[in-house]
Formats: structure tokens, sequence, C-alpha cells
């Protein structure tokens, strides 16, 4: 995740204001600033004493950037930078800011060598732009990998703990939550964005499955549903495999029906099976291998839902190499 900080230099309200709106990590101003716009909002403010800020005119500015840096200071490259001197610094330095004057620059600034820079200095000449910038550069996890998995049986489970996943933001049909019993095998989880004419749709809230179940998070990360609680960053998965992050409002453990649902896909090394406990109610939605959400207590043996397949095998939710077999 990108860290974003909009330049107030110079002090202008209504573009500071936006930016508090578009959320960004932090704001760069003038130290006689600071007091007036902490008075805005609860933000982190550092001045250029803080960010040194280098032009890179020259192969020697390079030296002076990657000095800096060394000393533990976070630099930032001014606005003109050019991809050859940012990528000679990117490989010896552990982080770097790049100003940038459009939301290409952004997007560029985030991408040099790969790992881009990890500090994105948003400019008054790209204000307009702000909160896609910080929508695609900070929200966003990149695009997963999603595959259609036929499911092969559902039978009743008895009586669970389900958790209720309920963020502080709306989300929009085609979203969930990858959900399963291993961290290889996860289930598009669809968010309750579509009503019927007994239940109103709830689209803040995920009803994820039990308790016990691996969800997919932020940063390549897994955790159980038992473990999230209000604060906590989750993945916000789509039916094309794009990503977003919401935070956790509230989460609800209640016992409920459950169902198992199995399921598996078809690869060259020959069907992978994966499972997943879900609430048997009718709000509770996976999603159709055509990207639609589809009820719990509709589908049957045959149809195609989309999923994720991933190597399995954690440690706390980080990833590690090790023969793990879970089923």
């Amino acid at each position: 995740m990108k860290k974003i900080i909009f330049k107030a230099i110079p002090f202008d309200k209504e573009l500071l204001t936006l930016a508090l709106e578009s959320g960004v990590d932090a704001v760069l101003a003038d130290a006689q600033h600071v007091k007036a716009i902490t008075e805005l909002g609860r933000v982190t403010v550092i001045t250029p004493e803080d960010m040194p800020l280098v032009s890179i005119d020259q192969k020697s500015d390079e030296d002076i950037a990657i000095n800096l840096a060394t000393e533990g200071r976070e630099v930032c490259l001014t606005k003109g930078w050019e991809i050859i001197p940012v990528e000679n610094i990117l490989a010896q330095v552990k982080s770097l800011a790049l100003e940038a004057e459009s939301l290409d620059r952004a997007r560029l600034a985030a991408g040099v060598l790969e790992r881009g820079a990890d500090t994105i200095v948003v400019l008054p000449e790209a204000a307009h732009d702000l909160k896609t910038i910080v929508a695609e550069l900070k929200l966003s996890q990149g695009h997963m990998e999603l595959q259609k998995a036929k499911i092969t049986k559902i039978e009743s489970a008895g009586l669970g703990h389900r958790v209720c996943v309920d963020t502080i933001s709306m989300l929009k049909k085609g979203q969930g939550m990858l959900v399963g019993n291993s961290s290889g095998f996860t289930f598009l989880v669809h968010g309750e964005t579509e009503s019927n004419p007994y239940v109103a749709a709830r689209p803040f809230r995920v009803n994820a499955g039990a308790v016990h179940a691996y969800a997919q998070m932020p940063g390549d990360r897994t955790t159980y549903l038992q473990e999230l609680t209000a604060g906590t960053e989750v993945l916000i998965v789509d039916a094309t495999g794009k990503t977003s992050i919401a935070t956790v409002g509230r989460c609800k453990v209640e016992v409920r029906p459950m169902l198992l649902i199995t399921a598996e896909v078809e690869t060259p090394q020959g069907p992978v099976v994966g499972k997943v406990f879900l609430q048997n109610a009718e709000t509770i939605r996976v999603v159709s291998g055509e990207g639609e959400p589809v009820s719990v207590v509709t589908i049957k043996p045959g149809d195609e839902i989309m999923c994720r397949l991933d190597d399995a095998g954690r440690h706390f939710g980080m990833r590690i190499t090790e023969e793990i077999v879970e089923e």
C-alpha cells in the first residue's frame, strides 16, 4: 500500500479540505501553517525540514538523495524526476517519495522498478485527481486472479457461529470477501448489496462464514474471521479480481444454521477441492461464473462460482513455505 501525502505549499484552505476528505495519509506544509491544518482535521503534518526535497538535475544529485536516505531521512524527489535516476536511487535505498503533478505521473511513480516509490506526494495541480489517486494507489491491492469452480456438494452442517463483517464502506454489486476452509482455496462471498421482498439490502455487510474460516487480507495475509474487530482493514474483491480495502466497523458473531459447500477447480495437475461454511439463508450469496450474485439456497451441484486458488501454508496469517495440508 502506498502512502499518499498532499503538498499544501502554497497553503490553500479549499484544496487542503479536499485532501483531508480524500483520505490522504499526511500533509506536507510550511511550519507556520501546521496549527491551521490540524484545526481542520486530525492528520499528520510534515514540513520540508522533516522530508528533504531533492531536485535531480545532474548525476551528483542522486548521491545527495541516497546519502540523506542512508541517514534515515525520508527523501522526496521533486517534480520533473526521470525514470533512470529514480531506478538508480530505488535500488540503493529502503524508501523514497516522489512528487506527482497528475494522475498519470502518480501511477508512474507507483510502478517504477515494479516496486515503485513508497510515498507519492501529490502536488496542488493534481488536486482534482486526488480521490482517484488515493483509490488506486492507497486502497487498491492490485488484481487477483480468480477461477471458476464447479460446485460438487452442498449439505446442511448444523448450527455454528458465523461472522457478519460490517464495514464502514458501501459495497457495490460484484464485491465481497474471499473466504474458505483453506488459505489455498477461497470463495468469493458476495456483500449484502441485493434486496428482496423480505429483507432490505445491507450493502456495508459481508455475511462471511464460520468463525474458523480464513479470510484473504491486504498485504498477502490471511486471518481467521473470528479475529476481525472494529478498525481492522479487510480486503474487498470484485468478480473481475479488482481489489480495494474497507475498514471493519463491527463484527457480529451469532449462532445460525450452516451449509457446507464443496467445489473444485480443474488444473493441469488435477482437480483442486475447496470447502466453505456459510449461513443457510437466502440473503447469503456467492458469485456465479458469470459474475452475478447467487443465493446459497438456490445453487446446486454443477453450478460454477468464483474462487481463488493459492499456495496453502500460513503461520499467523503470513505466507510460509512448508508442507501443509488443509482439508
